[in-house]
């Protein structure tokens, strides 16, 4: 054997052909193997190794010592760390499983989450994630396969990834489904670069407007500008829509270099474009291909597709609309499906392989569906998570998904016409109902009393409830969506707490609480507020932490006061001690 690698952290390269039980060994070529040892591997599998390559017995105590004398003789040793490793306290105070639990539930108590009440993010479809399709997630047969293992010991792993990919082309109408984006953004960026490589392969590389209408989702200009694509701003009209005739001018105005538009549907306005299909005939009309933003794709499963109101490829965030949890930084999945003419043109893996079983010409999720260069490192991008979405669509079936995006649109309609009275509801269809989403107008409310959309987000934590979506995507406005998964008790609450919040505006319109000081302006309220002996407000205790009765039964107790956020953001800064002195 003779070892390849000079210097190395955790991977090396050896001169083997040596085939070992129990073990891949990475293929570099015919006669040259790649090792990666990891915090897993023990004595015992590096001793195993060593005796398949060399074919010797092998003393691993006496490579211990030899492992010794050569780090101390190694001339890069200076470069190894020497110094204590996590000495920050978290890693130092928890000795007991115990402790730890306690340690873990404090930092519990200090998130407003689902399992204290709804999360009305709008566009961002916080809903239900079931114990029943998260278990799976701890299953080492989906959890420690790696991603690059022979597809003869991953044989369920790609049945279930197959199944994924047939369900979501029934739900979408698309011809080809390729799961390598690990997020919603990059499902964006990874359905241009498949428009981009198209109409290169047609000879139009030159095509390079993107029009994007203002009801966009958000994301959008910067992914085209990511692609090389210049962005063109379509009008929407007084109603959310978009302004047809201001499309179709542009489309003409670019039609020499147009290559496609962003769309999506339902708008970020919260309203279905009734145009939508004459949108998308405009733009096919004028050489150029649709992309859609599936972020409200939640309001379209079983009642249409992206596919049958005319998009050539949309992304699909299966931690908004199929239930992978959403937020927190943690993995997430935003394959794209495709029209036929696309999907040639799709991210592709070298790595990538058919499942064994497949008949010949199948096409594999996205591995086999482009071959002109990858998105994501791994074939199947964050597949661990994928089991998620699979049990979510097999206990619902297609009859249970449709019920779903019907409960969706239900209750943001439900909410909006509980709520219309006391804040005027920005956008709504010609038979004045919303989408699954509804964008409430707080801007006359701050022109008169100085109350802005930030101090009813702030307010309502005070009620128990995670902020909505705030000047989003219309500055000083709320957008709420309640999503199907809650119930009308729920749904009652939080429009309950809204209108005692609007009661409490009054009184500052009324004079009788001053603008800068009131339980709006001062929200959030934390126990050392009330505890304080010193209470020198217009307001009492009870109405700053207990507006109304049944707050009281489920108290959430913020951490802290009010903080400046622009100015965070702004300011960076680590609330951890000093890196020196870790």
């Amino acid at each position: 054997m003779k070892v390849l690698t000079q210097r190395w952290f955790d991977t090396l390269q050896v001169e083997t052909t040596a085939e070992v039980p129990g073990f891949n060994l990475r293929r570099v070529s015919d006669t040259v193997r790649g090792l990666s040892l990891d915090e897993k591997t023990t004595r015992e599998d590096v001793a195993t190794l060593l005796k398949a390559i060399t074919g010797k017995p092998v003393d691993i105590d006496a490579i211990d010592k030899l492992d010794a004398q050569a780090a101390a003789n190694d001339p890069l040793a200076g470069l190894l760390r020497a110094d204590a490793i996590l000495a920050h306290p978290v890693f130092n105070t928890h000795h007991t499983e115990h402790e730890m639990l306690r340690y873990l539930k404090r930092l519990q108590n200090k998130d407003l989450a689902l399992d204290h009440s709804m999360i009305s993010l709008g566009s961002c479809t916080m809903k239900l994630n079931a114990v029943s399709e998260m278990i799976p997630v701890t299953w080492p047969e989906f959890g420690d396969i790696h991603p690059f293992a022979p597809p003869d010991q991953a044989t369920g792993y790609l049945e279930m990834i197959q199944g994924l990919t047939d369900a979501l082309k029934a739900i979408t109408g698309f011809d080809a489904i390729c799961m390598q984006p690990n997020s919603g953004a990059q499902g964006e960026y990874a359905g241009l670069v498949a428009i981009r490589r198209y109409q290169a392969a047609q000879g139009q590389a030159h095509r390079n407007v993107c029009l994007i209408p203002k009801s966009a989702h958000g994301t959008n200009p910067a992914t085209a500008q990511m692609c090389g694509l210049q962005v063109v701003v379509v009008d929407c009209d007084d109603s959310g829509n978009i302004d047809v005739a201001d499309l179709k001018a542009k489309a003409e105005q670019h039609a020499a270099n147009l290559s496609c538009l962003m769309l999506t549907y339902p708008s970020t306005h919260g309203v279905f474009e009734e145009a939508v299909k004459e949108i998308c005939a405009i733009i096919h009309q004028h050489g150029g291909q649709v992309y859609m933003d599936g972020a409200n794709l939640n309001a379209q499963v079983g009642l249409t597709s992206p596919a049958a109101i005319g998009a050539d490829v949309s992304h699909m965030n299966l931690h908004k609309t199929f239930a992978i949890p959403h937020g927190g930084g943690g993995p997430g999945m935003g394959p794209i499906g495709l029209k036929a003419h696309l999907a040639p043109h799709a991210p592709g893996h070298i790595f990538a392989t058919a499942h064994p079983t497949s008949p010949p010409g199948h096409l594999l999720a996205s591995n086999r569906v482009g071959a002109e260069g990858a998105v994501s490192a791994a074939p199947f991008g964050s597949a661990s998570i994928l089991p998620i979405s699979w049990m979510y669509i097999a206990l619902l079936g297609g009859t249970g998904l449709t019920r779903a995006t019907q409960f969706a649109i239900l209750n943001a309609n439900y909410v909006a016409a509980r709520l219309k009275e006391h804040y005027p509801v920005l956008y709504a269809g010609r038979n004045g109902r919303v989408a699954h989403e509804c964008i409430l107008d707080i801007r006359a409310i701050k022109a008169t009393t100085g109350i802005a959309e930030i101090d009813i987000a702030k307010r309502l934590m005070d009620y128990g409830f995670h902020a909505p979506t705030v000047s989003f995507p219309v500055a000083g406005t709320i957008m709420v969506e309640p999503t199907e998964s809650e119930s009308k008790a729920e749904l009652d609450r939080f429009v309950a707490a809204l209108i005692s919040i609007r009661e409490e505006i009054r009184k500052v319109e009324r004079g009788e609480w001053p603008a800068d000081d009131n339980p709006l302006k001062r929200a959030p309220h934390t126990q050392a507020d009330i505890a304080d002996t010193e209470w020198a407000r217009p307001y009492s205790r009870q109405e700053a932490v207990f507006p109304l009765p049944w707050v009281a039964e489920n108290k959430f107790w913020p951490s802290v006061n009010r903080i400046d956020d622009v100015y965070g953001d702004r300011n960076l800064f680590c609330a951890c001690p000093p890196l020196e002195e870790q």
